[in-house]
């Protein structure tokens, strides 16, 4: 049974790592091999199975965790990071340092994919941590809690982008009405967990190489106006090209010169070079001195790279070992709500597959036929495949090794912070549907 073989090799993966303390890099690898012979997969195409889950990942990760480090590296050597860390905290009193990390994160986490707007706000939150001497996950996780929420329930995000174009819902809609769910339900989780026993016991420290470890003074500090501006140039650039395509129907070169500048990579290499100008030369730092800020972040970020491209693998041996297509058998036919329905075929996906994209677009497949005979928005059922597709994020989902490496916690207390707050996240994402449905009955809408 494909099920059972998952939870066998997640079983066996935490073994190699909390007992064996193997490497991530490798107990991932043997974990994939070994569910790829047991899956059938054909012994000559599993390198090439391997490749192609560690490539898709790389390639959709690599330029941009890797740029962002380089940005946030050379912020944080000059004192940019610092800068807007202090203002952070003189701006809302350190009392509501979470609450600041949860309005930063959601204003940029609406139109940013949660890699992108992670690297970006991370710098700030690890200088936080530094100047204050306060619990790392105090103030990065409700940072990450605030990005989940924005990045899996709401479009123009990819999943729920892909969802809204199966069910021909509207954009707009979908927006709208999951703005009313991501929020309340985000910002609710983002400040409780922080606060929960088994969370405030974890006292993880900082990555090396990822932040420096000097304290400016005032005078040394870069101005506010170019710490911002350099930060927030990524967060403009795509956000208005997210608008842009949501906005404007057609093509042209304009929007050929909008979309290019606002791909994630694009836009990070072109604040990389205006960090570099701003905060080298322009400040009377030498070239060196700031090529070194990168070539240290790039170290820090080779592990947690490999890390991250071994999930990708893990996840792909699952894909081509024909488990979606066991849970697509397994659930059709299923009598009850089209919502819920939805919601748990995309549950029951993200378990076994780990990957939230395959997730949702496998779900939408599935249900897209009860969207015949009418009687469900379909919005609701977008957001309703969109919320399941977060719940219990853990070993076999890329995304959650990057969450682990940069607060750098042992898996088990990975799953105990992050595996949580997804599948509450995820549920309290279901009430919020329904309770949206209701609203518009009863509103004869």
């Amino acid at each position: 049974m494909p099920l059972v073989v998952v939870g066998i090799s997640v079983a066996i993966l935490l073994f190699l790592m909390t007992r064996l303390k193997l490497n991530g890099f490798i107990a991932l690898l043997l974990v994939a091999v070994g569910v790829a012979l047991v899956q059938g997969v054909e012994t000559e195409k599993i390198p090439d199975v391997l490749a192609e889950g560690v490539g898709g990942q790389i390639g959709d990760t690599m330029l941009v965790v890797g740029l962002g480090a380089m940005v946030g590296r050379v912020m944080g050597d000059c004192g940019a990071a610092q800068r807007i860390a202090n203002t952070l905290i003189d701006t809302f009193g350190l009392r509501w340092v979470q609450v600041a990390m949860v309005v930063t994160a959601m204003l940029i986490g609406v139109t940013m994919f949660y890699e992108v707007a992670f690297v970006i706000i991370v710098p700030v939150a690890f200088t936080i941590v530094r100047v204050t001497r306060k619990n790392l996950l105090w103030v990065g996780l409700p940072m990450s809690i605030a990005l989940s929420t924005m990045h899996s329930f709401l479009p123009p995000h990819p999943g729920p982008i892909a969802v809204a174009s199966t069910f021909h819902a509207s954009v707009g809609l979908t927006l709208f009405y999951g703005l009313f769910i991501a929020v309340p339900a985000g910002a609710l989780i983002a400040l409780v967990w922080p606060r929960l026993p088994f969370v405030r016991r974890m006292d993880p420290e900082i990555p090396r190489g990822l932040v420096t470890e000097r304290t400016f003074t005032e005078e040394e500090m870069p101005g506010l106006g170019w710490s911002l501006s350099v930060a927030l140039v990524p967060v403009v650039l795509i956000a208005g090209a997210a608008v842009t395509d949501m906005a404007v129907s057609g093509s042209g070169p304009v929007l050929h010169v909008i979309t290019f500048i606002g791909s994630a990579p694009i836009a990070l290499l072109l604040t990389l070079l205006l960090a570099v100008w701003a905060f080298g030369p322009r400040i009377g730092r030498s070239l060196s001195e700031v090529s070194a800020s990168c070539n240290s972040a790039a170290q820090a970020m080779a592990m947690i790279l490999l890390v991250i491209g071994a999930g990708g693998a893990f996840k792909q041996v699952l894909v081509e070992g024909g488990i979606s297509d066991y849970i697509k058998d397994l659930t059709d036919g299923w009598s009850i709500s089209p919502i819920v329905l939805a919601w748990l075929i995309a549950v029951v996906l993200r378990v076994a597959l780990g990957s939230a994209t395959v997730a949702v677009v496998t779900a939408a497949g599935v249900v897209q036929p009860l969207l015949e005979n009418g009687g469900v928005h379909p919005e609701l059922m977008v957001l309703a495949v969109s919320c399941g597709s977060i719940a219990f994020s853990h070993v076999n989902d890329p995304g959650f090794w990057m969450f682990k490496e940069y607060f750098n916690l042992s898996v088990i207390d990975a799953i105990k912070a992050r595996t949580t707050y997804t599948t509450v996240l995820a549920v309290l994402g279901l009430g919020g549907v329904l309770a949206v449905e209701a609203a518009l009955e009863a509103l004869n809408v």
